[in-house]
């Protein structure tokens, strides 16, 4: 066995010594044939140490690679900002293939079901801050639930949001690092209750033999509306080891609670769902406020991912950072609607307004387009549509 090994090394040696190219730019090749040995004491002491520095320079990048999908610049810059950030911002075209489009040489593109409406610029600038005043127990309850979640992911999130006059305190100064690690961890969340929704009023209607009057399809594409946001976001910052974990464990323990909550109230789920949303349009419109004051310039010549330019159908000219958030505030402002609209509906019997076609279309209903204008004036009062024939 010993007389084996020396044959090994002495080849090796001289494989190194008569191509130092091959084993310089292809190290991993030398690591598979020092794995197959089994006596690995003798080789470190025999093989000289820059070959050893270069095959075990060569593995990492090869484990790095196979496990990050990412080239060996974009791991090297995690491995600087590793225990410091959440995330890692990147450039353009390496953040680009942190999820690349699947190997199929044959397929142009894959088409989606639910086709996003078209804002107009003119729509999506006169959404406002709205807040529906909780008139029962039940709204409390879910008012009290959204704000200690925010208190938490506040505090996970490093954010601090300031009162009036006190916007330029450094203690809640934002950066363009801080406003992604809170959308990213927020529209991980925003994710979850349209699909456990939609889910379970699928296996109910599964179960009892009967129609769901048009619920299910609203909020499944709820879901994958937030989803698209999140994407989008992901195409502009990669989450570190640490905010994955937060996801995880956030994602684990809301959707068991929503999915316990639905079954028991789906009526103060989508309550406590529209109140969410109005912090999310809270947070969008602080953040297009910084863009325009000009405390985010790193924001201000930033494209809009190729990604969201196809979801949304941004037009030329109209791709900026900003206008990527006023679309994603417009969509957090309508689902602020929905889910309080479907919030005051019966549960049980009142068919979907948002899926409803009605015999006199001249008079104001619900529709699935953007009609925040309408919408925030009566969320200002505490209104919102209480019947699907109103």
């Amino acid at each position: 066995m010993r007389q084996t090994v020396d044959r090994y090394i002495e080849y090796l040696i001289g494989s190194y010594q008569q191509y130092p190219l091959t084993l310089r730019y292809y190290p991993s090749l030398a690591y598979i044939q020092m794995n197959s040995l089994t006596a690995t004491a003798p080789i470190r002491a025999a093989i000289p140490k820059s070959y050893m520095h270069l095959t075990a320079r060569g593995y990492s990048s090869v484990v790095a690679m196979n496990g990050l999908r990412c080239s060996s610049s974009l791991v090297a810059n995690r491995q600087q900002t590793a225990g410091k950030q959440f995330i890692s911002t990147t450039p353009k075209p390496q953040i680009k293939e942190f999820f690349p489009p699947p190997n199929a040489p044959h397929v142009k593109e894959v088409e989606t079901a639910w086709v996003h409406p078209i804002y107009t610029d003119a729509q999506m600038k006169e959404v406002v801050i709205a807040h529906r005043d909780a008139k029962n127990w039940a709204d409390w309850v879910a008012l009290g639930t959204v704000r200690v979640l925010r208190w938490g992911m506040d505090l996970v999130t490093g954010y601090r949001h300031p009162p009036a006059g006190k916007e330029n305190e450094a203690k809640f100064k934002m950066t363009e690092q801080k406003w992604l690690t809170r959308f990213i961890f927020l529209e991980s969340v925003a994710g979850v209750p349209g699909m456990v929704g939609g889910m379970l009023r699928h296996l109910r209607s599964l179960r009892r033999m009967k129609r769901d009057n048009g619920w299910i399809e609203t909020l499944l594409e709820e879901a994958y509306n937030e989803r698209m946001h999140l994407l989008t976001f992901l195409k502009l910052a990669e989450p570190g080891w640490f905010m994955r974990l937060m996801v995880l464990g956030a994602q684990g323990v809301f959707f068991n609670g929503f999915f316990i909550s639905y079954l028991l109230s789906p009526r103060i789920c989508h309550r406590f769902v529209g109140y969410l949303e109005e912090e999310a349009v809270i947070t969008y419109t602080r953040a297009i406020k910084e863009i325009e004051s000009g405390k985010l310039p790193a924001w201000e010549k930033t494209e809009a991912p190729e990604i969201a330019v196809q979801y949304w159908k941004m037009p030329e000219g109209q791709r900026s950072m900003k206008d990527l958030l006023l679309y994603v505030r417009a969509d957090e402002a309508k689902h602020r609607e929905v889910n309080h609209t479907l919030g005051n509906l019966n549960q049980a019997a009142d068919p979907n307004p948002y899926a409803a076609r009605y015999k006199d279309p001249t008079k104001p209903h619900p529709e699935q387009g953007n009609r925040e204008s309408e919408v925030d004036r009566m969320g200002a009062g505490g209104g919102y549509l209480r019947s699907p024939d109103q």
